[in-house]
């Protein structure tokens, strides 16, 4: 499945909660990632990603264990992702280290997330700070199929829209490019 997803800058942070506080409950967690590569940097070279999350909410603790290919949409950046939840966070590490991957990054974010069904499709709304980066972002999110990528983001720019975010609010800069950057 294809991680049909955009990414905006948010002007107007609690305007945006407020309408997705209509729309459904949301789910308060703090993310801890950790970005892997190979010591030779090809997996960030090749646009995949291989990353451990770590989530804590109200709903207890839990890691997932996630593999992103290269981009499918060049526009969006939309990835295959690939992910499953890992009992032991410890020993994932310790796995991830035993087969020589190295790690990239590591940081946190602060998410308010919602999933909600709009235009035929399961949705998920997450509001995004990150305490090393200036300002709150919005992801929006659907699975897809690889021919069905383009009108699954057609139907997430038309949530943007319906929350008030414009095209020039869109940005494909990575949370792990801007933390990376503000620890130069």
């Amino acid at each position: 499945m294809i991680e049909a997803e955009l990414k905006a800058r948010v002007h107007a942070p609690e305007a945006v909660m407020r309408q997705l506080d209509e729309l459904a409950t949301a789910r308060v967690e703090v993310y801890r990632d950790t970005y892997y590569d190979r010591p030779d940097g090809s997996l960030e070279k090749a646009g995949e990603e291989l990353r451990l999350r770590t989530v804590h909410g109200a709903d207890g603790t839990r890691t997932v264990l996630t593999y992103k290919g290269a981009a499918v949409d060049a526009d969006s950046g939309s990835k295959p992702e690939h992910e499953t939840v890992v009992e032991d966070a410890d020993q994932a590490h310790a796995i991830l280290r035993g087969l020589g991957h190295v790690e990239l990054i590591a940081f946190e974010k602060r998410c308010r997330n919602y999933d909600f069904t709009a235009h035929g499709r399961r949705m998920l709304a997450t509001l995004v700070r990150v305490p090393e980066i200036d300002g709150t972002f919005l992801e929006v999110e659907t699975l897809a199929d690889e021919d069905d990528v383009t009108a699954a983001l057609d139907d997430v720019r038309a949530v943007l829209t319906e929350l008030g975010i414009s095209a020039g609010d869109l940005t494909r800069e990575t949370y792990t490019g801007a933390v990376a950057a503000q620890r130069r």
